[in-house]
């Protein structure tokens, strides 16, 4: 039965996917397919003309999948997906030595639990893919890393890992060797929440908020304004959002992630002090 309405959700968007699984009770409607029933089905489903019925069961079912994360939203945010969650690609891998500190992606201090990888400017996509955590494969393994820095020179797809990396996935003595590399939810998200860092120089006149330690990658977060509307807060190309316009807090966020998936946070406090590592309440749904 999956089969089947894997093929009709893929070759005719007919009745039939959502249908079938609504009789076997568990929405069986992954259109893509990779693997997972997601936002990105959500969004391949409206583009692809089936019912607002057959949508919305879907949606549903993306929406309540899981207990342990809060149902803040009613909807799936289309604009601000990606990708098909797992797609793959390809690129060239070289290395880079020094030290931990400094990315592009001003995620300072960085544990030394993560390997560290600097990603093309094309991908990087002025601080979007800050802090993704990727599993990239070489020709002797695969292992996982953190989107820390900048790779300028880099063409779409290459990557420049960390020196003790280079050598797990290919022989150091290459230097430069094909790769491959997917998304994956940040391993430290299973059990902790988003949390915040503010920019150093911030006041209740003029904000810098990072988010850290959030599953995916982030395209949008807004702040609830005065009457009641969320505002998006503009972001840099070196990973703060900004906005002189917040006031002194505490905050609602509203927090959108590349597959177009949403959570608020709520009373987010302000803070000047720029070393400070705020815990929120939620985390962005696997």
């Amino acid at each position: 039965m999956l089969k089947t309405v894997l093929l009709a959700g893929l070759y005719g968007f007919s009745a039939l996917a959502c249908s079938a699984a609504a009789d076997s009770g568990t929405h069986h409607a992954d259109l893509c397919p990779d693997g997972v029933i997601d936002s990105f089905d959500v969004a391949f489903a409206r583009r692809n003309g089936m019912s607002a019925e057959e949508i919305m069961n879907i949606q549903n079912y993306v929406l309540g999948r899981t207990n342990d994360i809060p149902r803040q939203t009613d909807e799936i945010d289309e604009s601000c997906v990606l990708e098909p969650k797992g797609t793959v690609h390809t690129g060239e891998g070289t290395f880079y030595g020094g030290d931990y500190e400094g990315g592009c992606a001003m995620l300072d201090p960085v544990s030394h639990d993560y390997r560290i990888v600097a990603m093309n400017l094309a991908d990087y996509n002025d601080a979007q893919l800050a802090g993704a955590y990727l599993e990239v494969t070489g020709e002797l393994g695969t292992i996982n890393m953190l989107v820390t820095d900048l790779l300028p020179e880099g063409k779409k797809g290459d990557l420049d890992l960390y020196v003790d990396a280079f050598p797990l996935i290919a022989p150091a003595e290459k230097g430069r060797v094909p790769v491959s590399w997917r998304i994956i939810p940040l391993n430290t998200a299973n059990d902790a929440p988003i949390s915040y860092k503010y920019k150093e120089g911030t006041t209740e006149f003029w904000c810098g908020i990072q988010l850290r330690n959030h599953r995916y990658p982030i395209t949008r977060l807004e702040y609830l304004d005065e009457n009641g509307e969320f505002q998006e807060i503009k972001r840099r190309p070196y990973n703060y959002f900004e906005s002189d316009k917040m006031g002194k807090g505490p905050f609602t966020f509203r927090i959108t992630d590349i597959y177009g998936q949403m959570v608020i946070d709520e009373n987010i406090p302000l803070s000047c002090d720029d070393t400070e590592i705020i815990q929120g309440h939620v985390q962005l749904p696997e």
